[in-house]
């Protein structure tokens, strides 16, 4: 059975405030089935942008773990904001969090596959 994106959501931010880092929701979407993005800002104010992977990239012995492609690498907000821009043109009910990550990496917060 598959979490939530709400539910996914909330446990997100739990464990990275339990971290010691910061989370917020920039953009609710559907509280069952909306496609989750996660924009990662470093210390020096650099993002990264994480979207829902391609279906071919899910594991069939975890189908029910969120898998992550990175689409933004260590970039600048605006290219982020456009390539958001063009996901609400096409799906409206989409999740934002942005994420400055404490004590755990990104790698271990979200499963991330290669494109």
């Amino acid at each position: 059975m598959r979490l939530t994106t709400d539910f996914w959501i909330a446990a997100l931010m739990r464990r990275v405030f339990g971290d010691g880092g910061f989370a917020a929701v920039v953009r609710r979407g559907a509280a069952e089935a909306g496609a989750a993005f996660v924009v990662v800002r470093g210390r020096t104010g650099r993002v990264s942008l994480f979207g829902p992977a391609a279906q071919a990239s899910y594991d069939t012995a975890r189908p029910d773990e969120r898998q992550f492609t990175e689409m933004v690498a260590d970039g600048e907000m605006e290219q982020v904001d456009a390539l958001l821009a063009k996901e609400a043109r096409f799906d409206p009910d989409f999740w934002v969090v942005e994420v400055e990550p404490g004590a755990t990496e990104v790698k271990d917060l979200l499963s991330v596959t290669m494109p």
